[in-house]
């Protein structure tokens, strides 16, 4: 019998009537059957420690860099410029006369 086939009989109580019997004491003799499936393969795992000496070589190395540093030196001069009054005060009147037109 397919597998498919005996799980799809239907309900019980509509098995359908053989010999004119009815349902409730109709009992058909069906064998047993056995199906086997593929086998399910389980796996255990078990871990155990392992020394494994790991040597890791460090090696430094040392850079050195020129990096700019600023020192700043002043020099200083002096000069002598005159100035005469007479001419700053002709130069402020034409200024105060340009201000006024506007």
């Amino acid at each position: 019998m397919n597998r498919n086939n005996y799980y799809n009989m239907g309900t019980i109580g509509n098995m359908g009537n053989v010999g004119g019997m009815n349902d409730m004491n109709f009992c058909p003799d069906c064998p047993t059957q056995t199906i086997y499936d593929p086998p399910i393969v389980q796996y255990e795992n078990y871990y155990h420690p392992q020394l494994v000496n790991v040597v890791q070589n460090i090696e430094t190395v040392k850079q050195h860099h020129c990096c700019p540093v600023y020192k700043q030196h002043f020099t200083q001069t002096e000069k002598n410029v005159m100035v005469s009054s007479a001419r700053r005060t002709k130069q402020s009147k034409a200024a105060s006369k340009k201000r006024s037109k506007k």
